[in-house]
């Protein structure tokens, strides 16, 4: 089956391998996995954790971005979730996972749906500093 195999938006820890197991199929010689990783910095400033925020609307909104990818890149199998609520450093807040017959299709999908995403999916991040400060990124 190609196609979008799986979009989720969950309180639950995220896996790369899970990711990679389940767009995986016989016919896919390329699979290519992208994780987003809370890390200790943003802006020049020390972060400490990060609190997501989903509309209620995220998890519809990551399928359809989803079901548009693969509709863009036949042959391509296409699974991705999101973290929300609070994140440490070194948590995955994004994986996404693309596969095909070939890797040059899987790494353009791939990269494709990351950026639809960052843009599309109504998710919003709480940066928490070090120096006790917060802001929101993700909001317009």
């Amino acid at each position: 089956m190609m196609g979008a195999v799986h979009a989720a938006v969950s309180s639950d820890s995220l896996s790369p391998a899970r990711a990679e197991a389940e767009v995986w199929s016989p016919e896919c010689g390329g699979v290519v996995v992208f994780s987003g990783i809370v890390r200790d910095h943003d802006g020049g400033k020390s972060v400490t954790a990060l609190n997501y925020t989903a509309h209620h609307s995220a998890e519809q909104t990551l399928d359809q971005v989803c079901q548009r990818i693969a509709e863009g890149h036949p042959g391509v199998r296409v699974w991705a979730a999101h973290r929300v609520g609070a994140l440490q450093i070194g948590e995955h807040a994004l994986v996404a996972a693309c596969a095909s017959a070939h890797r040059a299709e899987a790494f353009a999908a791939c990269a494709e749906l990351v950026e639809q995403v960052k843009a599309q999916v109504p998710i919003w991040k709480e940066q928490l500093y070090t120096d006790g400060t917060k802001d929101w990124v993700g909001i317009a």
